[in-house]
């Protein structure tokens, strides 16, 4: 509903921002043209608001004021101001070419929006406007979700106190009647213990919405809980027989783009093989066994970013160890993410696909496998380019290894062809910025 708000209130303000503009320029013959602005300004805000959501602008943990978000903030408008001054000088599609208007109406939108926003933030992150929550039971995850919440108020749940059970009878009817509790999330030990079952019974008359931990943990930090999985979590949450149709269409879109962008990239190789050669020796592309769906290898090519024979003499590494042994090409081709470009023919050939959890090296998939419990469930799909993993926690090391396997099962639990674009724009972010570095 946030999300929803924030959306909605963006729009309104781009067409506050231009009818400013109009009634600026034009006074009272502002309506008549109206009919000249209105066409090209709404394609010009669908493209704005593409932007704002691939900018995380709409993701309610950074709905906080602060550096990063005057930072964000500043960098989006740049963006957009470009994209404004190419598509109404370049592509001269309309009747009209708002030089100064386009300039008026910019600094209308930017003074309105900051401000709004900010009071948008500063009013969710309100303690008033949060809901009065309580956290019954203690372990490492709710000690974590506690932490959270603490630390994100922008999620409108305002935690009032975290006990551990069991509870003296009567106790917890007056800690919610003391605090005004209207939410209750209940660790799993709680719900074994018959005696504080009895007391959230007695609860239900005052309206309180329960949660089970693991589901509200899941819900507000998009990954699940390792606890809390077993085999009969797999039955339950991943039955692939409802996923049929949904891996049909992924895999014509797979196949579509990876043809569709294939194409143009062997165009492209060429200039990037000259580049590589004339930087470092060695050959051109770099070959490499991963894994993949259903724990099945295979051979993923990229474009060679490191010195030749990097790993001869210490044997296969994690890729942040390799910073030493990149090449100055080889750093530019990794920010843009162009020594990926090979692997379109790993999509195409039905091995990988856009979106999918990290295809790990058999070396490193053995070792996790036995330090890290359920790894081998993320090879359920096939692995991508790009991932909810990647885009969550982009390091590839041991020590995160957990964490990633936890927004892992996430995708794999969710996934959608709505969660699959979302990844996507988010990796157009990731990638534009890394390009910048």
């Amino acid at each position: 509903m946030k999300k929803f708000s924030l959306v909605l209130l963006d729009i309104a303000i781009l067409y506050i921002a231009l009818w400013l503009t109009l009634f600026v320029r034009y006074q009272y013959d502002w309506a008549v043209n109206l009919n000249l602005h209105l066409a090209p300004f709404t394609i010009l805000f669908i493209v704005w608001l593409l932007v704002f959501y691939i900018a995380n602008f709409y993701e309610i943990h950074r709905l906080k004021n602060g550096p990063d978000f005057y930072a964000n903030f500043s960098r989006v408008l740049v963006i957009n101001a470009a994209i404004g001054l190419i598509f109404f000088y370049l592509v001269p599609f309309f009747d009209i070419a708002p030089r100064r208007n386009f300039f008026i109406f910019l600094a209308f939108f930017a003074g309105i929006d900051f401000l709004a926003r900010s009071i948008f933030n500063n009013i969710i992150a309100a303690s008033k406007f949060s809901r009065p929550t309580l956290i019954v039971g203690l372990n490492e995850q709710s000690n974590e979700l506690a932490e959270l919440l603490r630390q994100n108020p922008q999620l409108g749940y305002q935690l009032e106190s975290a006990v551990d059970i069991p509870l003296p009878a009567g106790q917890l009817k007056k800690l919610v009647e003391e605090k005004k509790i209207s939410a209750i999330i209940i660790s799993p030990e709680a719900y074994q213990t018959r005696r504080m079952i009895e007391q959230f019974y007695q609860l239900i008359p005052k309206k309180i919405n329960f949660y089970h931990l693991s589901n509200f943990y899941e819900q507000i930090s998009q990954k699940v809980i390792l606890s809390t999985v077993d085999q009969a979590w797999f039955l339950e949450n991943l039955s692939e027989g409802k996923k049929n149709f949904y891996e049909i269409i992924k895999r014509f879109l797979d196949v579509t783009f990876s043809i569709i962008f294939g194409i143009p990239a062997l165009t492209l190789t060429p200039f990037v093989a000259l580049l590589i050669k004339l930087n470092s020796s060695g050959p051109v592309f770099y070959r490499q066994k991963r894994v993949g769906q259903h724990e099945k290898e295979f051979v993923t090519i990229k474009f060679r970013t490191m010195q030749n024979n990097a790993e001869q003499q210490s044997g296969p590494v994690w890729e942040r160890d390799h910073n030493l042994k990149i090449t100055q090409i080889g750093k530019i081709l990794r920010n843009t993410h162009i020594d990926e470009i090979p692997q379109l023919w790993s999509i195409f050939k039905g091995e990988m696909s856009f979106i999918g959890p990290r295809a790990e090296r058999p070396e490193f998939h053995e070792k996790l496998k036995q330090e890290v419990p359920f790894y081998e469930e993320r090879y359920l799909i096939r692995p991508g380019l790009s991932g909810w993993a990647q885009i969550q926690n982009p390091t590839a090391s041991a020590k995160d290894a957990a964490e990633k396997l936890q927004y892992d099962l996430f995708y794999i639990k969710h996934r959608s062809l709505i969660l699959d674009l979302s990844i996507i724009l988010k990796t157009i972010n990731i990638v534009v910025r890394q390009s910048g570095k």
